[in-house]
């Protein structure tokens, strides 16, 4: 249990620490780097285009990121309290989180990137977060290799380029062809591309989840579930306004399970 309390302060640190270090290169090194078209306006330049495009990732991926952290699942502590209280939670929808030590409806599982459980009132919030992380991660690896392509005039035209570039950049860095700052750089493509597909993987999972009406938790203890239509789970994650939620970080409007907390 320590090590899982130690790991839920780790996590985080360690994706703020790559977050802020993506950033860094991108806006310090990555943008400036870019040519200006001559025959482009300075509005629409690529540097302006790309940036715009990167600060519209970032800017999605960290504000759901700290509104799964501010919009924590309900704690029902209840379910712990006395026999007469206890059957005021649904036993299907709920669990008790060893590490949050707080039961929680319609858990999912405990996010350690994030420090806290996600389900019911952040689970959208957690998607988007996982949706734009990936996005955010796979397009810094595509800036990263057009800067390294144009630093070490390396064509990746070949599809196994990119797999040997990091054996082959090691030798030359060792032998003094690589600078730091390009072997750094490259170190960070690959921590890109897999964080960029874990992402991206757990979203898909967790969309199919959702169109089920299922949740991870549900899944791993056999606990079986009513059948609804998919157009009903969806609407009870992301509820009547996702397409502004897509687009622009906010809380969990709309949906169904608000509206049951409201009540």
């Amino acid at each position: 249990m320590l090590a899982l309390r130690l790991l839920n302060v780790v996590a985080p640190a360690y994706f703020l620490c790559i977050s802020l270090v993506t950033f860094v290169l991108q806006i310090f090194l990555f943008l400036p780097s870019m040519r200006e078209d001559p025959t482009a306006t300075p509005l629409f330049s690529p540097a302006v285009l790309h940036g715009a495009l990167f600060l519209f990732l970032s800017a999605n991926a960290l504000g759901n990121y700290v509104l799964v952290i501010q919009n924590s699942p309900d704690d029902l502590g209840t379910c712990q309290g006395t026999s007469s209280q206890r059957p005021q939670c649904p036993p299907p929808s709920t669990h008790f989180c060893r590490v949050c030590s707080r039961v929680t409806l319609r858990h999912d599982h405990h996010c350690f990137f994030t420090g806290n459980c996600i389900g019911s009132r952040n689970m959208r919030n957690f998607i988007l977060f996982c949706l734009y992380t990936s996005l955010a991660c796979l397009y810094s690896m595509v800036a990263g290799v057009a800067y390294i392509s144009a630093v070490l005039s390396i064509s990746f035209a070949h599809p196994l380029a990119f797999l040997t570039l990091l054996p082959t950049s090691i030798s030359q860095f060792f032998s003094g062809a690589v600078l730091g700052s390009d072997m750094f750089v490259i170190l960070m493509l690959y921590l890109w591309f897999a964080v960029g597909l874990a992402c991206a993987g757990f979203c898909c999972h967790q969309l199919l989840l959702i169109l089920r009406g299922q949740t991870r938790y549900q899944v791993r203890k056999g606990v079986a579930v009513r059948a609804r239509p998919w157009r009903k789970n969806l609407q009870e994650v992301f509820g009547k306004r996702w397409l502004l939620g897509l687009l622009v970080p906010m809380f969990n409007v709309g949906t169904e399970s608000s509206k049951q907390q409201d009540k």
